[in-house]
């Protein structure tokens, strides 16, 4: 499998480089989840990090190549999927279904 070295901005792995795999496309993947165990004990904290272009592309147009910034949101709510048009719409989590009264309304 091929890797490429690519640059970490932002969050705790700022200024670092890893080697990340590439997909059959030759790309990395576009969100890089790293698990940070609790020293509690407790369930580990999952650091999120979104790919972006490293920089502008030059005088021939080719690609510079990718760097992954630190998202403190993490996972939101729409995104990690594909959204065909014949989806149902994305929820905010804690969101009442339309047409059905609040349970704090009676």
């Amino acid at each position: 499998m091929k890797s490429q070295d690519t640059a970490f901005e932002g969050g705790p792995l700022d200024g670092r480089v890893l080697p990340i795999l590439l997909g059959p496309t030759g790309h990395p993947p576009k969100t890089y989840k790293v698990p940070v165990p609790d020293a509690a004990g407790g369930p580990p904290t999952v650091l999120v990090y979104r790919r972006v272009p490293s920089g502008r592309p030059g005088k021939l147009g080719l690609h510079p190549g990718w760097k992954y910034t630190y998202d403190p949101e993490g996972d939101r709510a729409g995104e990690g999927g594909l959204r065909w048009p014949w989806s149902k719409p994305a929820t905010a989590p804690g969101a009442t279904p339309q047409g059905k009264p609040d349970d704090t309304d009676g």
